[in-house]
């Protein structure tokens, strides 16, 4: 009698062709930066963009890694000093009668600033973001140099907002860096936030590795997502902040899961049935040593235990031996958005290699106020699932800069997941 053997699929010979083609789209522009040894740089660039160009593009650069890291830190210092610290002038240690000590820590709309000292203070952030990219990375006066420099800036300047991917071994924070002036520039604030490359097109850091945001879901999308709240208790203690309202636009439409221990984010990350579409953290970012490797990030929840890459490695399984674990991640902690070096130091990284889709972060120290203000933006938005991660940071940098005269969207950063989204099971009834 004929009956059906049971059979039991361990390869994929087809390699991925039986699976609907990725929604992802590619993207215009991929700029990446190699390093070698100690002191030498390859520059390379591809994609559409590129309209003069029909191949990749290579040159070695005169810059070597560390001027770009000591360039890198100085910007962030720039943002921190001649931004967020800047004062009101008067009298020594007094502030101008009716405006707050740091009116740029402490409000997030700054329409109604003098605005002849914001743009004095934005004028600072661009001539520095320009500096950094163009005069250390891209520097020098060689041949190859510069017309690869060229080249970029001609793309870069695209009146349309580009896709690009920044492929690097070192990380700089790309959306906070700015194009030349150029005579066609708008005048005044307006054509200040052009120049940032944050403002003009739609950017994420893979670092060489990139997340599996290619590969489809092998389960179909919940109809109510899994989302989960990860914090501190401690912060904002007297509510000046809109976290409060933050945690209200995560819990509508989704199923809210709550964390403030250590213990409770090791316990879900052991989870092999661990299955979130976005994975928030509102929590305090603090570098540490541990000579003589780098420094690493450690962030903390209400227990103040440290939390850092090697607690994500140490607790989260295999990928081979999980459900899909591909949550969207925004790590609204100082200096999250860093992805870290080659030993997977930092927390955004690790992620990212235990299966995250993406990781969004601040590249400097960045004020409460602000940042309850981008997250409840951005988390409006993106919970939606219109549109795409890198769609919304794009928009949500624009909002502040444009509406609010606040630059201070640039300085959040997205590595990978410029095409995650949150997707929904489709209701019943709808056509196919």
């Amino acid at each position: 009698m004929a009956r059906e053997l049971p059979v039991r699929v361990v390869q994929d010979p087809s390699l991925g062709f039986t699976r609907l083609p990725s929604r992802a789209t590619p993207p215009d522009l991929v700029v990446g930066f190699d390093v070698y040894g100690e002191d030498r740089v390859l520059a390379r660039m591809h994609g559409p963009a590129l309209t003069t160009l029909r191949s990749e593009h290579k040159t070695f650069l005169e810059a070597s890694p560390r001027q770009v890291r000591a360039a890198t830190a100085h910007l962030r210092q720039v943002w921190k000093d001649e931004f967020v610290a800047v004062q009101p002038p008067a009298e020594p240690g007094v502030p101008a009668p009716g405006r707050p000590a740091y009116p740029y820590a402490t409000l997030t709309d700054l329409t109604g600033e003098p605005q002849d000292e914001l743009g004095a203070a934005v004028s600072q952030l661009t001539t520095y973001g320009t500096q950094l990219l163009f005069d250390i990375l891209l520097g020098g006066g060689g041949d190859n140099v510069k017309r690869f420099r060229e080249f970029l800036i001609k793309a870069l300047r695209s009146e349309q907002p580009l896709r690009v991917r920044f492929d690097s071994d070192f990380f700089v924070p790309w959306p906070m860096l700015c194009l030349p002036p150029d005579a066609t520039d708008e005048p005044g604030l307006a054509g200040m936030f052009r120049r940032f490359l944050g403002h003009r097109h739609r950017i994420e850091h893979t670092g060489g590795y990139y997340a599996g945001i290619e590969e489809d879901h092998e389960q179909p999308p919940p109809a109510r997502p899994t989302v989960s709240l990860n914090h501190d208790t401690g912060i904002d203690p007297r509510g000046r902040t809109r976290a409060d309202e933050v945690a209200a636009a995560l819990a509508r439409g989704a199923t809210l899961t709550e964390r403030t221990t250590r213990t409770q984010l090791e316990q879900a990350l052991a989870d092999t049935g661990l299955d979130e579409q976005l994975m928030y953290f509102w929590c305090h970012g603090r570098f540490q040593t541990a000579d003589p490797e780098p420094p690493y990030l450690v962030v903390r929840l209400t227990d103040q235990r440290p939390i850092d890459a090697y607690t994500v490695q140490a607790h989260r399984p295999p990928r081979d031996s999980c459900v899909p674990f591909q949550p969207f991640v925004l790590l609204n902690a100082c200096y999250a958005g860093l992805s870290g070096n080659a030993d997977l130091a930092y927390l955004g990284r690790a992620l990212i290699e235990t299966g995250a889709r993406g990781i969004l972060g601040p590249q400097i120290e960045m004020p409460q106020v602000f940042a309850a203000e981008y997250a409840l933006e951005f988390l409006t938005r993106y919970l939606t699932g219109d549109e795409t991660a890198g769609a919304t940071a794009h928009a949500v940098a624009r909002h502040f800069a444009d509406e609010l005269h606040n630059p201070l969207g640039f300085a959040y950063a997205l590595h990978c997941g410029m095409d995650a989204r949150l997707e929904r099971a489709e209701p019943a009834g709808t056509p196919a």
